[in-house]
């Protein structure tokens, strides 16, 4: 095994850690990615008067059951600090964050979580938070009325304006934040992820959690993604997806399908059940020589989660090598 494989949290967050804990050990991870959400890891709690006790209380817990954690995710709160706040929001805020569901006093309060959740993450001992930043200007996706190129400025702007003071204290902590290159944030393919860079001066607490079922449906050249930004992948979730060869009654964005819609063009899958080429995505991670974990983040509306996630351990497992230390002619060089 080259590198630690864990399942991230977020889509068992109705299982106690503990009951999640003892069903990865079985299923052959090696540790958990704590979702801020559910019972798994509260941000207040890991800050709090106690936080010293709630801290080693997670990891008592996965102890117990052999595993480990390398990192944390907020994604659910980092999507508000930059989104326009409507009403879908209340459903995936805590209620602190929420309030009374004033949107820019929602913004701020989902900034001061986020950083209060770098806080936490030095509390539990891990350097690395994931999540998602959210974007005030992805409705303006589509330039049809025609986008005036000053919007998405000031949509970058708000990037600057509202995660610099953020990324100030994961500076201050020694906590780095990753963010995922997704659909509805700041940045969801290589040119924006690149602009985001460039608008926060490449600041080194600012990298990305990186996932390649977010870019390959969208056309996206998800191995160039590793090259470009090799000094910048600071965590790796490996998830699949598929999208079809021939076109279908719905496109790339969906034709509001719900996932598992068998017109859709797209959806995720399980990890070896969709179209990403895992083979060459190890091989980048090899050549940039990422040594953190790999991380599943299980989707795939038509299996069966347990199956499906303990399958993915072992794909992964399976599909993880350690690169070359010798070059593989080195035998037949002259002495």
């Amino acid at each position: 095994m080259a590198r630690p494989v864990t399942l991230f949290t977020g889509q068992w967050a109705d299982l106690t850690l503990d009951t999640l804990a003892q069903k990865a050990a079985s299923w052959g991870y090696d540790g958990l990615e704590l979702a801020c959400w559910g019972d798994h890891f509260d941000v207040q709690g890991a800050t709090g008067p106690n936080a010293k006790e709630y801290c080693q209380s997670r990891h008592d817990i996965l102890a117990k059951h052999g595993l480990k954690v390398w990192a944390i995710s907020n994604h659910l709160v980092g999507q508000a600090v930059l989104d326009n706040i409507d009403e879908r929001h209340q459903s995936i805020l805590p209620d602190h964050v929420w309030g009374d569901g004033d949107a820019a006093e929602v913004n701020q309060r989902a900034a001061d979580e986020m950083k209060q959740t770098a806080r936490a993450a030095k509390n539990l001992g891990v350097d690395r938070v994931n999540g998602f930043t959210g974007s005030s200007i992805w409705h303006l996706l589509y330039s049809f009325p025609p986008v005036m190129p000053n919007q998405i400025e000031k949509g970058f702007e708000l990037l600057a304006e509202r995660w610099n003071p953020i990324l100030d204290v994961f500076d201050e902590v020694g906590v780095k934040f990753g963010l995922e290159v997704h659909p509805t944030e700041i940045a969801f393919d290589i040119a924006t992820a690149q602009r985001a860079l460039e608008t926060l001066n490449r600041r080194e607490a600012f990298g990305f959690n990186y996932d390649p079922s977010h870019l390959g449906y969208q056309g996206v050249d998800y191995v160039r993604f590793i090259h470009e930004f090799g000094d910048r992948i600071y965590h790796v979730h490996m998830k699949d997806v598929y999208w079809s060869p021939v076109p279908k009654r719905s496109g790339v964005f969906g034709g509001h399908l719900n996932f598992g819609n068998p017109e859709r063009f797209w959806d995720f899958r399980s990890l070896g059940h969709g179209s990403v080429d895992f083979e060459e995505v190890i091989r980048a991670l090899n050549h940039i020589n990422y040594q953190g974990p790999l991380s599943i983040e299980w989707e795939d509306s038509g299996m069966d989660r347990e199956h499906g996630a303990e399958e993915a351990c072992a794909f992964t497992k399976n599909t993880d090598f350690k690169p070359s230390e010798i070059a593989f002619d080195a035998a037949f060089a002259e002495e």
